[in-house]
């Protein structure tokens, strides 16, 4: 909707209109309270009132800050008038002359509770407790002083700059919220969870108490996503919102109260709405868990709660909702919109395209909006690469920057002429290969995933000795399904503490979910075993962590493999649960030689290498290509062209590394 310049002048000169009323309202009222404290004046002096009861000023029932405020926070008129008596001690430059000589003493030219209920109407003692509405929200700030009574009254600086119309945040506050700029809700699903919310709380808030309004979680990995949700809950409601870090929380309650109170107050001159942000916090620890159970209990404004897990519901009611990655057809949407811009050239270039990122990658609006923006950005760039290319490599680096921080990135150069391996153990890697390209088609069009969801993910074990090809069968793959691969060692992630090693494993697959990245475990043998027998308590938490592991691969979008190096250590109960196991044979001497023929790049000068005799070193391709690139370096120091001795001498080097001894067979007629 476009305002035009007439109605925005308008409104802004209507704003102004309406400070000015509110500022000669307040000012009214702290005239009032002036000729209260003139008037004592003169009763003491012994003066005529007469013609001062004529700067009488009424108080007056218009909108203004001063009668809001009075309202929002259920003042009484002696907790008004107190409060009248501080703004005046602000404003009005003989204010604390009036007050010195109602005290009879000059130096106590402030206001005190003693001076309060000795000249205003209606006093009441109550309004001094702290659990009174002008105390406990903080409205005045009470000095240094020999007695309750006799200490100097101060307005709070927030409550100062709102009845003078400046409206801000306290600046107690200012460095801990942040105010959400959000995307719109942009697909169908999240607009439910959206209308739900809205209604829960309409509904709620029927009676005015803001103590009944439940607690909205929103959980998913998707932050933006909830963002926007949380966003449009609160503009639908005329709420502001603002994002509070969990990790940014005080470990004290004293702390934590004061930030409460100092919100719930916002609430009530401002409407602001909370959404406490715990997505940030990966692992959080014990006190900052009581910290955000405990500000949960006590914020009486209305809070969102978003998070990737669930919190547990105490006393105060969370209602929660799942937001859940975009459908199929809600991400082909997404891209369809995103694109819609394009040359007509370039969209029919990318017949079929869409189908391909959507199943391959699992993204969220935000990401393919990010995506598309970075395609179009590369494609207007550089004309080297087609623009389909240009929207998989913008899909593929989505993912990056939250993997990078949690597993290692493989590159991936190795194709299959470089993989020496039986031709069996082949087909089985290319029917990998070949799950990963029609996963879409056969779980979403063909119908399997309406089924049943378990056991959609596609999942290998890639067993056999060091050396032997399991990395480089993972980085084949990944070069031929133009994917990231990531390696995770798993002897890193174990953990000696119950439940540390879900939490790490979780992290790893939620940061991978929607890249379409392939996840090589490496190392599973320090996580699995055969635990058929449970001897102590080590063996039932290693037994639930190789259980997750197993069910966040069975529903992995992308393809996850673990790799060992002792297949018969694993139990069989856990190998059934994997789609596909191949063992990575030990390279016979023909294999070996061929894996030489191949180990020195086309640039190498090389000088009568036998590689039927190199084929005789029993070493796996691994340890093959450790002593070629050694000998390389011997030879590049001698200044000559890679020979057999280099060989020769590199491959002692390798033996005493692998605490092998080399036989006399592996290496006669070599020089």
């Amino acid at each position: 909707m476009t305002v035009s310049l007439h109605t925005l002048t308008n409104t802004m000169s209507s704003n102004a209109d309406w400070l000015r009323h509110s500022q000669s309202d307040l000012f009214a009222a702290i005239a009032s309270i002036q000729f209260v404290l003139e008037q004592r004046i003169a009763v003491k002096k012994g003066e005529p009132l007469e013609e001062k009861v004529k700067s009488t000023a009424q108080k007056q029932q218009i909108d203004s800050y001063l009668t809001r405020l009075c309202q929002s926070l259920s003042l009484s008129e002696f907790e008004r008038d107190i409060l009248l008596l501080c703004v005046g001690l602000e404003l009005i430059p003989s204010w604390g002359d009036l007050c010195a000589e109602i005290a009879n003493n000059p130096k106590q030219n402030y206001v005190t509770f003693s001076l309060a209920m000795s000249v205003l109407d209606n006093n009441d003692w109550a309004a001094f407790s702290p659990a009174a509405n002008m105390r406990k929200w903080r409205l005045v700030e009470i000095g240094i002083g020999n007695a309750l009574t006799a200490s100097p009254l101060r307005i709070d600086e927030r409550v100062l700059h709102y009845l003078m119309g400046d409206e801000h945040l306290d600046e107690r506050l200012l460095r801990l919220l942040e105010p959400i700029i959000a995307n719109s809700v942009q697909i169908d699903s999240h607009q439910q969870i959206a209308n739900q919310a809205i209604s829960t709380w309409s509904s709620a808030n029927n009676d005015n108490h803001i103590e009944n309004l439940p607690v909205l979680q929103f959980c998913g990995d998707d932050v933006a996503s909830k963002m926007a949700i949380a966003s449009d809950v609160c503009k639908n409601l005329g709420l502001t919102l603002y994002k509070i870090p969990a990790n940014l929380l005080p470990h004290d309650l004293v702390n934590l109260q004061l930030i409460a109170q100092l919100c719930d107050r916002e609430y009530a001159l401002d409407d602001i709405a909370l959404l406490l942000d715990c997505d940030r916090d990966e692992a959080p620890n014990p006190h900052q868990d009581m910290a955000i159970g405990y500000l949960i209990e006590i914020l009486q404004c209305p809070l969102i709660v978003s998070s990737q897990t669930r919190r547990l519901q105490h006393q105060r009611t969370i209602l929660t909702f799942d937001v859940r990655s975009p459908s199929v057809h809600e991400q082909q949407t997404l891209w369809e919109e995103s694109l819609k811009d394009l040359d007509s050239d370039i969209k029919e270039s990318l017949n079929g395209s869409i189908h391909e990122l959507v199943s391959y990658f699992n993204l969220s609006p935000t990401h393919i909006y990010n995506a598309s923006l970075k395609a179009k950005s590369i494609h207007l760039q550089s004309s080297n690469i087609t623009f389909h290319q240009s929207l998989w490599n913008a899909c593929r680096a989505q993912s990056r920057p939250r993997l990078d921080e949690l597993a290692q990135s493989v590159e991936t150069t190795a194709t299959w002429e470089d993989l020496i391996l039986p031709s069996k153990e082949k087909f089985v890697l290319h029917d990998i290969a070949a799950h990963v390209r029609q996963r879409l088609t056969v779980y979403e069009k063909w119908g399997f995933a309406g089924r049943s969801r378990r056991g959609l993910g596609i999942s290998a074990l890639f067993a056999g000795t060091s050396g032997t090809g399991k990395t480089m069968a993972a980085e084949v793959l990944g070069n031929e399904l133009q994917l990231d691969v990531y390696r995770v060692d798993l002897s890193s992630v174990i953990d000696k503490y119950i439940g540390e090693t879900e939490k790490n494993l979780k992290r790893i697959f939620d940061a991978a979910e929607g890249g379409g990245v392939i996840l090589l475990f490496d190392e599973a043998d320090a996580l699995f075993g055969k635990r058929t027998e449970v001897k102590d308590s080590h063996d039932r938490h290693a037994n639930v962590g190789v259980s997750y592991l197993l069910q966040r691969m069975e529903a992995y979008r992308g393809l996850a493999v673990l790799t060992t190096n002792l297949k018969n250590s694993l139990d069989q109960a856990f190998l059934r649960r994997l789609r596909f196991v191949i063992q990575f044979p030990f390279p016979d001497a023909e294999q070996r030689a061929e894996i030489w023929r191949r180990a020195f790049p086309k640039k190498t000068p090389t000088l009568e290498l036998d590689y039927l005799k190199l084929g005789k070193l029993s070493v796996a391709g691994g340890n093959i290509r450790n002593i070629a690139l050694n000998s390389a370096f011997i030879a590049a120091d001698h200044n000559e062209p890679v020979q057999m001795k280099h060989i020769l001498q590199a491959a002692k080097i390798e033996y005493i590394k692998l605490e092998k001894p080399m036989m006399d067979a592996e290496i006669k007629g070599w020089v």
